[in-house]
């Protein structure tokens, strides 16, 4: 009965530590880039997008398909950092844990 106890306390301590990460992943911004930095996307933590800066050159009327695509990869950029920086968050604060192998958390 004790483990269980014991059991329970850890499991409302993970709980309180994944709720801070939440909080703190929704602080996050980060940027992502293309053609150079002549495109930014930046997004918040919970994937939403923030803020877009286009470099003036780039404003041709002959040229819409390529700043159409150079904004798609900012954003993918900037998606991918995201989930890189979450997974080493979520890697750090369940270090030492027994999770099996690709379970992905928070739940």
């Amino acid at each position: 009965m004790r483990d269980l106890m014991g059991l329970m306390g850890k499991a409302k301590e993970m709980q309180a530590k994944f709720q801070a990460l939440q909080e703190e992943m929704a602080q996050m911004k980060i940027e992502g880039q293309a053609a150079g930095g002549s495109v930014t996307v930046t997004l918040s933590g919970k994937s939403e997008m923030k803020g877009l800066k286009i470099d003036p050159s780039l404003f041709k009327e002959d040229d819409v398909e390529i700043l159409e695509d150079l904004i798609l990869a900012a954003h993918n950029d900037a998606k991918s950092k995201l989930e890189a920086a979450m997974q080493e968050k979520t890697q750090e604060m369940t270090a030492g844990l027994p999770i099996p192998p690709g379970m992905k958390l928070p739940f």
